[in-house]
């Protein structure tokens, strides 16, 4: 698992994640922000996202 700095350089480096990211609804995107000193890694942020979508269906 490579761990970046922050959420913006993951999502700089990363395609995957970018695309990933891009898919979310708004409000997951502003929960995101809110911490992205600690989504570092593609699987902190999957993580993260399931979390936050959880009661969503």
């Amino acid at each position: 698992m490579h761990q970046y700095p922050t959420l913006h350089a993951l999502l700089r480096a990363n395609p995957q994640a970018k695309k990933f990211y891009d898919s979310f609804p708004d409000y997951v995107k502003e929960q995101m922000e809110n911490r992205a000193d600690s989504i570092n890694s593609f699987e902190s942020m999957c993580h993260y996202a399931d979390n936050l979508t959880r009661g969503d269906c």
